[in-house]
């Protein structure tokens, strides 16, 4: 049976060094954090096929979020360095959205993600 604390290569892309299990599993926690909650990843998918979206945009391209739950979730987004907010000094004031360059390294990652759950194997309905 192999060690658990054994040095394995858990990077896909070579870059990470000595990443153990424990080290992957953490790593991926900590970036499932940033992105958990129920309208983050809808409102990055939205934001990567447009590129910048005022607040009104966002808020008619996900008709089903409540307006308090989307400014926690974008709030929280730009907290955590995914989102960029652009606030131009006009009146009415005008607000835009779009993701941070280190928030569009995530799209290829989701892309996988997508594919990974498009490739699901259909269980027979027990009938």
């Amino acid at each position: 049976m192999a060690r658990t604390d054994k040095k394995v290569g858990y990077s896909p892309t070579g870059k990470l060094e000595d990443v153990s299990p424990t080290m992957a599993a953490s790593g991926a926690k900590e970036a499932l954090q940033l992105i958990e909650g129920r309208w983050k990843l809808v409102i990055i998918f939205h934001l990567f096929g447009h590129g910048v979206l005022r607040f009104s945009e966002l808020e008619r391209a996900i008709e089903t979020v409540s307006q308090k739950m989307l400014i926690q979730q974008l709030r929280e987004l730009e907290r955590d360095g995914i989102v960029q907010r652009t606030i131009y000094a006009q009146v009415p004031p005008k607000v835009e959205y779009s993701l941070t360059e280190w928030g569009k390294k995530i799209c290829p990652a989701l892309d996988a993600l997508l594919e990974w759950g498009a490739e699901r194997p259909v269980s027979p309905s027990a009938d």
